[in-house]
């Protein structure tokens, strides 16, 4: 059984895409560097919340040329002929950040968010992480031509799984060793020099536990451990995993979300940071990325093997009622990927806690596969509107009446507007109702077409918004008593505070990680100076995954 190390040149917190990402930027700044990646999950569990995501990554682009070379779905060239993808240009970014923040996103995180984008999709392609175009997530077919929409074109292949198996073999190749079953509980800081700089961390090796169990507090703790290190960059998510915090920070119910991703994040970290250093928050504490969720899924952590498949997204394509039957969200707003984000807080606040997707068969063949398929997911279907109903009721639905005359409102009230406008999902194409209260804005058709379908959902959290603040340049975690850099410590991914409030652009997530972890790993690397690295040499510290420590 191999030691549990006693000292590093830099110490990465979390394995999700920002942890992977510093790491794999440090070890390419400083060769030399001894570099340590550990996380509190198990191995089984690696990837934190990045391993639960469809892979998508809002970059700025000039057009399908400028993506193709960074892809590996498009071999045909009578295939790419038939692509429309508008330019996503700085402004476009920059502008869709302001939107979904309504002004709130810090200018200068977004500022460098948007402008580091496509070369840091760039450096992690040229690292091995495997990018493609999204056509059953951001393109539809329609005339003839697949029309990709919402800014948003790059996913990873295989989603956030093949993310971190790329990731894995990037920090593999660069000598990047990786623990796991390791929680870190305090923060070690230099207290005889009087600067207060983090050298390093103590916490405690973890019995792995099985997702029910991982939000227990109270486990037996094993072999304590210290890791001695010039710089540490702390990467473990926010605390969406934590039913008390999300309570006491999101609000009342927010308990009873169900968690999306990992159930490891659990907020530990900025806690502690709060604590040992004074680190200082920001961002949008009461906010979060929430999505409509199945209702059947786990409550506490995700399927790794369903993964991202519990999402719904499919419901600009139909209505979505709460149990009293009533619609309560105009669908067609915007694109999906702009309201995806917050459309878990609207269930959530819905009786119940859940809702009711509705679709008939002009939109059903339109749904994705991967979320809606019946091995995934409970379809609730009826040959009639009435008969819908009877099967929603089973389930939950309570005001069965209320839901037929919903439906026949609403399709009165598309019927009034559809004259001389086009149904169009790839564009905001204005085929929208008239005269309700709570409109459809887009894409609003008729439910009247034989067989209808519907699936009960409910609010799945994904990640919080509230973090800590930074230095933008360089990813450093920023003092609330002295205001300014706390030495040695950076912070990255879901902990960095301040990008977002209240919503986010899709994709906009993994792009934050990588490019702030790039700039982590970056400094962290260059802060240990021209000298030999104190620790070892990388060369014969190669560790692979099998390897990682469990004393």
């Amino acid at each position: 059984m191999s030691t549990t190390p006693s000292s590093c040149d830099i110490l990465v917190i979390g394995s999700g895409n920002a942890g992977f990402s510093a790491a794999l930027s440090a070890a390419q700044t400083n060769p030399e560097a001894d570099i340590i990646l550990l996380d509190k999950c198990p191995q089984t569990w690696a990837g934190g919340n990045s391993y639960f995501t469809a892979g998508a990554f809002r970059t700025v682009h000039n057009g399908l040329p400028d993506l193709l070379p960074l892809v590996n779905n498009v071999n045909d060239p009578e295939k790419a002929n038939r692509i429309d993808m508008p330019i996503y240009s700085e402004a476009d970014f920059a502008h869709d950040l302001n939107r979904m923040t309504n002004g709130r996103t810090d200018p200068a995180l977004a500022k460098i968010l948007v402008q580091d984008s496509r070369s840091t999709i760039a450096w992690l392609a040229q690292n091995g992480i495997r990018f493609q175009l999204s056509f059953n997530r951001q393109a539809y077919e329609v005339d003839n031509r697949i029309k990709f929409w919402g800014g948003l074109a790059l996913k990873t292949e295989d989603g956030g799984k093949g993310l971190i198996e790329d990731h894995i073999r990037a920090a593999e190749k660069n000598g990047v060793r990786i623990f796991f079953d390791m929680a870190v509980s305090k923060l070690l800081t230099d207290a005889g020099s009087g600067s207060g700089a983090v050298i390093g961390v103590e916490g405690h090796h973890r019995a792995s536990t099985s997702v029910k169990d991982a939000n227990i507090s109270t486990r037996t703790s094993r072999a304590k451990f210290a890791i001695r290190a010039k710089a540490v960059i702390l990467a473990a998510g926010g605390f969406e995993a934590n039913p008390q915090l999300r309570a006491q920070y999101l609000g009342p119910g927010w308990d009873a979300a169900r968690v999306r991703g990992t159930p490891y994040n659990t907020g530990d970290l900025l806690q502690i940071a709060q604590r040992d250093v004074s680190a200082k928050t920001a961002g949008n504490w009461s906010g979060c990325h929430s999505v409509a969720w199945d209702a059947d899924a786990p409550a506490h952590g995700g399927d790794r093997g369903v993964s991202n498949e519990f999402t719904k997204s499919g419901y600009p394509l139909g209505i979505m009622v709460n149990r009293d039957g009533e619609r309560f969200v105009d669908e067609g707003s915007d694109m999906r990927n702009y309201t995806y984000a917050m459309i878990g807080r609207r269930i959530l606040a819905q009786p119940g806690q859940v809702a009711f997707q509705v679709w008939d068969a002009r939109t059903t063949g339109w749904l994705r596969e991967e979320e809606y398929r019946a091995s995934v997911t409970r379809h609730l279907v009826g040959d009639s509107v009435e008969e819908l109903a009877d099967r929603c009721v089973e389930v939950g639905l309570t005001g069965r009446q209320r839901f037929l005359d919903t439906v026949a409102e609403y399709n009165d009230a598309v019927r009034d507007s559809l004259a001389g406008k086009k149904w169009d999902p790839a564009v905001k194409d204005g085929v929208s109702t008239s005269g309700l209260t709570v409109p459809k804005s887009n894409w609003a058709l008729p439910i009247d077409r034989a067989p209808f379908l519907a699936v009960r959902v409910t609010a799945g959290v994904t990640f919080t918004f509230g973090g800590l603040a930074v230095n933008p340049e360089t990813a450093a975690v920023v003092s609330e008593t002295t205001g300014q850099e706390v030495p040695g410590l950076y912070c990255v991914g879901e902990m960095l505070g301040g990008l977002f409030h209240d919503n986010y652009p899709g994709g906009s997530g993994l792009t934050s990680g990588a490019v702030f972890g790039r700039r982590a790993g970056r400094a962290a690397a260059k802060s240990l100076g021209a000298g030999r690295a104190y620790s070892r040499l990388k060369s014969g510290v190669r560790c692979s995954l099998k390897r990682s420590i469990v004393d």
